[in-house]
C-alpha cells in the first residue's frame, strides 16, 4: 500500500512522519554526543566529536525548519472525538514549544560557537556558517552556553512529556494518536 505524501483527516502523511521520525532519531544521537563530548579531555583529538555536533545540530535546525514550511501547506489530522479540549490545547501548546525548542538548541549552540571564535564553523565540512557575533564575544559567551544547556534539558522535559502523553493515548485510551503517527502505519491500519 502506498502511502500518501500528505496528510488527511486521518493520519499524518508521509514527508510529516519523515521530518518527525529523522529528527527524533537525530535529536537522540545529538544529545547522547553531547552529554559524552563535554566529559572528554580537552585534547584535540575531540575536536571531530564537537564538530560532529555542531554539524548535527545545524543538520536538526534545517530540518525543524523544512518540518514548519511543510506544516504550512500540510493539513493536521483531527483530534479523536473523545479527546476532551484541555487535552487538545496541552497538545497544540507542547508542540507549539517544541517548535520552539527545535529552533532554540542549535541556534544557542551556533551563538555560543561564534561567541567562542575558536574556528570557523562549517556545515560538515563544506558549508561555511556565518558567525552570529561577527568574531569573539567574551561576554556572551557563558550566557550562551548557559542557555544551549538549559534549552536542551528543557527540549529533553517537553519531549519526554510528549512521548508519555502518546504513550498515555494508545495504552490507556486506546485511540489512534499514536498509531497514526508511526512510520508506515495508518490509523485504522491492523496492529
Amino acid at each position: 500500500m502506498t502511502m500518501p505524501l500528505k496528510s488527511n483527516a486521518m493520519h499524518w502523511g508521509t514527508l510529516a512522519k519523515t521530518f518527525h521520525w529523522a529528527i527524533v532519531a537525530l535529536l537522540l544521537v545529538q544529545g547522547t554526543l553531547g552529554l559524552v563530548m563535554v566529559e572528554l579531555p580537552k585534547k584535540p583529538s575531540v575536536i571531530t566529536y564537537f564538530t560532529f555536533h555542531k554539524s548535527l545540530g545545524l543538520t536538526i535546525l534545517l530540518l525543524a525548519l523544512l518540518r514548519l514550511g511543510w506544516r504550512l501547506f500540510d493539513r493536521r489530522p483531527e483530534e479523536p472525538a473523545s479527546m476532551p479540549r484541555w487535552q487538545v490545547t496541552g497538545a497544540r501548546v507542547g508542540h507549539a514549544l517544541l517548535y520552539v525548542l527545535l529552533f532554540a538548541v542549535p541556534l544557542s549552540g551556533w551563538l555560543f560557537d561564534s561567541a567562542t571564535a575558536l574556528r570557523p564553523l562549517v556545515w560538515w565540512g563544506v558549508v561555511p556558517m556565518p558567525s552570529l557575533t561577527g568574531g569573539a564575544a567574551p561576554d556572551l559567551k557563558d550566557i550562551a552556553k548557559e542557555a544551549h544547556e538549559w534549552l536542551f534539558w528543557t527540549l529533553v522535559f517537553v519531549a519526554a512529556g510528549h512521548a508519555a502523553a502518546a504513550l498515555v493515548h494508545h495504552f490507556v485510551h486506546r485511540d489512534e494518536v499514536l498509531r497514526r503517527m508511526l512510520p508506515r502505519r495508518r490509523a485504522g491500519d491492523a496492529t
